[in-house]
């Protein structure tokens, strides 16, 4: 079984900056792909960055985020990050991290980023 806890989000002005970290529980957290996903308010839950395990490591974003947020991991923390510059107001969400382990889903409890002046 796989834990994910989000952290990091918070009120920011347009154009600053935060980083979020999806701390996992478990060993075997370097082997697995993470995406973070972001959920607006109304809206659907959209995939905003992914990585993929640390062998061979693949990053990919979404159209709206390229350029301005970077996804990590750091195996030994056992934590993957999401750093996200040049904020706009569209960004505003809830951010969730999610993995998937043995065909099962896993999510985090997701944290709010507010982007606003």
């Amino acid at each position: 079984q796989v834990q994910l806890a989000e952290s990091g989000g918070g009120l920011v002005q347009p154009g600053g900056s935060l980083r979020l970290s999806c701390a996992a529980s478990g060993s075997i957290f370097s082997s697995l792909a993470v995406g973070w996903y972001r959920q607006p308010p109304g809206k659907r839950r959209e995939l905003v960055a992914h990585i993929t395990s640390a062998i061979n490591t693949y990053i990919e974003y979404s159209d709206s985020v390229k350029g301005r947020f970077t996804i990590s991991r750091d195996n030994a923390k056992n934590t993957v990050y999401l750093q996200m510059n040049s904020l706009k107001p569209e960004d505003t969400a809830i951010y969730y991290c999610h993995t998937t382990y043995s065909g099962r889903p896993y999510w985090g409890q997701g944290t709010q980023v507010t982007v606003s002046s």
